[in-house]
């Protein structure tokens, strides 16, 4: 079809700019594709490949096409063990709201928040000092179940198994 034009190292900071400016913005797919761009040029920037993995993330209910083996594309390129669950943490919570937003089963979106809780709890025992994001994560997930009233799926089937 089209062979896309590379921009040039000198232009990743201006495009790191203008990607982190699309997020704010709500312009999920616009960041994602200058992330790409990016990436076509610094492969590991890492600092890049967060804000690809977040741009996915951001899409999540709205886009049908894209998934969450979308954005663990992104966090399998990530090098530390922090970000990783960090990470693989905020995937999971972003695809568990999107879950509850279109109305899924409680059990499904409880799933996610759960493996969520696992991942921020991962990067808890990680954490830099004085970095407590993860910490604040964790309880948001928390705070996500008790408000909803969701249930682990062996919750669900504990009264009818006692019958």
């Amino acid at each position: 079809m089209f062979e896309l034009k590379p921009i040039s190292s000198a232009g990743v900071p201006r495009a790191i700019a203008k990607a982190e400016r699309y997020r704010l913005l709500n312009e999920p797919d616009e960041a994602e594709s200058i992330c790409l761009d990016i990436l076509q040029v610094d492969a590991d920037n890492q600092e890049v490949l967060v804000m690809l993995l977040l741009a996915i993330t951001d899409q999540f209910g709205k886009n049908p096409d894209v998934g969450a083996g979308h954005a663990n594309r992104a966090l399998a390129k990530l090098r530390g063990e922090y970000d990783r669950a960090y990470y693989a943490g905020v995937i999971a919570e972003r695809w568990g709201k999107a879950q509850l937003r279109r109305g899924a089963h409680p059990s499904l979106a409880s799933g996610f928040f759960l493996e969520a809780m696992d991942g921020y709890a991962k990067a808890m025992a990680l954490s830099p000092a004085g970095n407590d994001d993860a910490i604040l994560r964790w309880n948001t997930c928390a705070r996500i179940i008790m408000k909803h009233d969701l249930k682990a799926p062996e919750e669900l089937y504990e009264p009818i198994l006692q019958e």
